[in-house]
């Protein structure tokens, strides 16, 4: 039992809570993504691609708040699997554009099965998850600095 009102407490931390949290719920999506051949970051990016393509790597990034150097290797491996293109941009040469090909816009399909799974295998009200996702939002831009 925790003592409520010991600081360091590890059950009182919010950075423990979130760990664990992340992990168990990127493990629930581990099954429902290797019949896609997709990791849960992959995922992501297809994600942002499915709803913005096409999209520049810099765009990309700041979507995922991730940084170009973590989102390359992801990318790679996307194009080598066949479900994007990474071209330069004819508008500015300096910058890789993001495109699906027909096999990554087709992969949406299966990936709409995905949502409703997850809230299924969680178990919980879509009302509580969507109250959980907008408390979470709210951390993350509390604890993302302003430029």
């Amino acid at each position: 039992m925790s003592d409520p009102d010991d600081p360091l407490a590890l059950e009182q931390q919010v950075c423990f809570a979130l760990s664990v949290a992340a992990r168990s719920v990127v493990a629930i999506y581990r099954p429902l993504l290797e019949p896609m051949g997709l990791t849960h970051p992959q995922y992501l990016v297809m994600l942002a691609l499915w709803q913005h393509a096409p999209l520049s790597v810099r765009r990309l990034s700041e979507l995922l708040q991730l940084d170009p150097g973590t989102l390359s290797p992801l990318l790679k491996r996307l194009e080598a699997i066949g479900y994007l293109r990474r071209r330069r941009d004819p508008a500015d040469e300096r910058s890789l554009a993001i495109t699906l090909t027909d096999s990554g816009r087709a992969l949406r399909a299966d990936a709409e099965r995905i949502p409703p799974a997850v809230v299924a295998r969680l178990g919980m009200p879509v009302e509580d998850l969507r109250s959980v996702h907008a408390a979470l939002t709210r951390v993350i831009a509390a604890a993302t600095p302003q430029t």
